[in-house]
């Protein structure tokens, strides 16, 4: 009798830490015909962190204006052009460092500066 007990226990447990899990993200309280409030979970749909990715892309061609700066926008395309020449991994990734306009624009600017 006692193990029925604990199964019964055990198992409202579950389903009152799930239901704590789901809330924990957020909830709407509805209001019921007989005047009761019933929380719902609110689930919030994932979608790409647009901001995040801006941010990244944005510090990525600032890294390669950095980087034709320094090297001189002819030892940069020499690299690159070397990169191309290589593996299908090095090809990609001489596809992505090969000199931008954007890329350009932020190198003349950082000349200024420097």
């Amino acid at each position: 009798m006692a193990d029925v007990n604990y199964a019964t226990f055990s198992k409202r447990k579950h389903a009152i830490e799930k239901r704590h899990r789901e809330m924990s993200g957020g909830y709407i309280e509805l209001v019921e015909r007989d005047g009761l409030l019933v929380p719902k979970s609110s689930r919030r749909q994932r979608r790409l962190p647009l901001r995040g990715m801006a941010i990244i892309l944005m510090l990525f061609l600032v890294f390669k204006g950095f980087l034709i700066v320094q090297l001189g926008s002819t030892t940069f395309s020499d690299r690159v052009d070397k990169l191309a020449n290589g593996s299908p991994v090095e090809q990609v990734g001489a596809w992505v460092m090969a000199i931008d306009p954007i890329s350009m624009w932020i190198s003349e600017q950082m000349k200024t500066l420097m």
